[in-house]
């Protein structure tokens, strides 16, 4: 198995009766070929849950798209925060391909994005950023000839996903935004540490979710 090579990586394994219980936390990506169970919360950021159904590998990652700006009319992935979002995308794809999955028969489910403040536009742009990375992971895998099997995105809530190994399944409990404000404010206050810190020559992803 390989673990997330992002800046931080905050991924706890707990052995449970063969299988492995693994908990991504923003930034993070895991790929396996054992049979593991990988979780994650989601507000208004996005996993994309990747497997090759021959080789049986497979890979999740947690993130969120950070800018100032977000262009409605051009795709998202060749934006300055599109390109976040495909070096998220690849870092795991790329460590899939290590483990011996092959792109062509990648397949994907995708989750998250949610509106969990409400629609309303805002100042500092953060009321669209699940608006965002929902567009930018359906254009991305369309883009790269990934299979978008099933997703559950954008919606007024968060979400609690588990994604098998076994059969592929991800199973969703939607949250009330009631019960998500912490994870809302985190969500805001990373979003904008992450610009005011940003190089803009940097090759490094800021990701969080």
């Amino acid at each position: 198995m390989i673990r997330s090579t992002t800046r931080v990586s905050f991924v706890e394994a707990v052995e449970s009766e063969a299988v492995q219980h693994i908990t991504l936390y923003p930034g993070d990506h895991f790929v396996s070929k054992e049979n593991v169970l990988v979780s994650t919360l989601l507000g208004s950021c996005v996993s994309a849950c990747l497997y090759d159904p021959v080789t049986r590998v497979v890979g999740m990652n947690h993130f969120l798209l950070s800018s100032k700006r977000y262009a409605r009319d051009m795709p998202v992935h060749l934006t300055e925060a599109g390109r976040y979002g495909v070096h998220a995308m690849e870092l795991v794809i790329n460590d899939m391909l290590k483990l011996g999955a092959k792109r062509h028969n990648l397949k994907a489910k995708a989750f998250g994005g949610g509106a969990v403040l409400g629609t309303a536009s805002g100042p500092d742009n953060f009321l669209c950023v699940g608006d965002v990375n929902c567009r930018f992971i359906v254009e991305f895998l369309k883009n790269d000839g990934i299979p978008l099997v099933s997703c559950d995105l954008g919606g007024e809530t968060g979400r609690v996903i588990r994604f098998s190994s076994h059969d592929f399944s991800v199973l969703v409990r939607k949250i009330r935004v009631t019960t998500t404000s912490k994870l809302v404010q985190k969500e805001r206050q990373y979003w904008k540490k992450t610009i005011e810190h940003k190089e803009p020559e940097s090759l490094e992803p800021e990701l969080w979710g």
